[in-house]
């Protein structure tokens, strides 16, 4: 494990008391049964800005605590235990992360405190098929104007119903595909000419597909240079999906210690199932899983904190590692529940989908494997 300063250890210690208090896995069903749309309870949000968590990435002069990423990392995995549903990920690391590596001193001025005190939310346009593929934008921007137009569709933007502001990645030049050509902007919700369609998706959290039809931007919109937006998009990326690594490790090491105690107490054919020796093998081979996977997680969080050359790949070790990881605990969680695992009134369902909706955003498995064998030069 990391070793944390006092800052860390007080901000993880206030994030496992706030979440076991106020946001345990009962509050996540009763958020999920009551509908709401945008998949997160307003006033549980409302309290996690209080406390400051959505500005611990954003500078001390927008309203932000600087404390970094690796802070950021503790309390989503705290988060992630409870399944607390909140647009911290979207908001807080992501939309804040591009402004913060790519926007103006205006655009940080006007957007980072709104997102630091939590009264806007942001998301990342980014995707625009069914899987992840940042570099496929298809979106045009075209000149109109002092400003731009935008056109095109945008699919599975995380916390997309309910965001106030969005960060569309754009193409201007170039086809999709090319890294060059890509351009990013900062759209409100609001403008005229975006629809947004609601989802529903396996972990009841919200996301959208979401239209922009020739919405008008002004020029001071556009979020760094014109044509060369890739270089922030994927440090953007690279910042959200160790954000999310640190949440999925969170509620996987969650599912291993309801299991295990599962496993202490029921008892099969005169004895704890625990006793049994092959079940002691799958639950070991889950420790060393979670054990590995924790050190993935934390190396990537540190990385981005320091600026290292290494961050894409270190990310994207921990994405894939966390999403195998994780699928695999959340299989056995409900495996090992047996009957009782399989019904909508046992918390293991409600691992085994987060598992899937959370490998699946951000780059799967199989395209952080790719990455990371590019990278390297296999």
């Amino acid at each position: 494990m990391a070793v944390l300063n006092e800052e860390q250890s007080m901000l993880r210690d206030a994030a496992k008391s706030w979440t076991q208090e106020k946001s345990p896995v009962t509050a996540f069903r009763k958020m999920r049964d009551s509908g709401v749309e945008i998949g997160y309870d307003v006033n549980a949000w409302n309290e996690m800005a209080e406390m400051g968590w959505a500005g611990v990435i954003i500078p001390e002069e927008y309203g932000g605590s600087a404390f970094g990423y690796l802070s950021i990392g503790l309390i989503l995995e705290e988060l992630g235990r409870t399944l607390t549903a909140s647009p911290l990920i979207a908001s807080g690391v992501g939309a804040a992360s591009a402004l913060v590596l790519g926007g103006s001193d205006a655009q940080k001025s006007e957007w980072l405190p709104k997102i630091a005190d939590g009264s806007v939310v942001g998301a990342l346009a980014v995707d625009e098929g069914p899987h992840h593929a940042p570099e496929k934008v298809a979106l045009a921007a075209t000149k109109s104007g002092a400003g731009y137009s935008l056109s095109g569709t945008k699919t599975f933007v995380i916390e997309g119903l309910a965001a106030n502001l969005l960060v569309v990645s754009a193409r201007t030049s170039g086809k999709p595909g090319d890294k060059d050509g890509i351009t990013l902007f900062l759209v409100p919700a609001d403008a005229k000419g975006v629809s947004r369609k609601r989802l529903a998706l396996a972990d009841s959290r919200g996301a959208a597909n979401i239209t922009f039809d020739k919405v008008e931007v002004g020029a001071d919109a556009m979020l760094g240079a014109a044509d060369k937006g890739w270089d922030v998009l994927e440090k953007t990326l690279d910042r959200v999906r160790a954000a999310l690594a640190a949440e999925m490790l969170g509620a996987a090491n969650q599912a291993f210690e309801t299991t295990l105690d599962y496993l202490k107490v029921r008892v099969q054919f005169g004895q704890v199932i625990g006793s049994f020796q092959a079940l002691q093998h799958r639950a070991a081979k889950m420790f060393t899983d979670l054990e590995l996977a924790r050190s993935a997680v934390e190396a990537a969080l540190q990385a981005i904190d320091a600026d290292s050359p290494d961050v894409p790949e270190l990310v994207s070790l921990s994405k894939a590692k966390m999403g195998d990881v994780f699928h695999l605990v959340s299989n056995e969680m409900v495996q090992m529940h047996g009957g009782i695992g399989m019904t909508d009134a046992h918390d293991a369902g409600f691992y085994l989908k987060r598992a899937r909706a959370a490998e699946a955003a951000f780059g799967s498995q199989s395209y952080h494997r790719d990455r990371y064998a590019r990278i390297n030069g296999y």
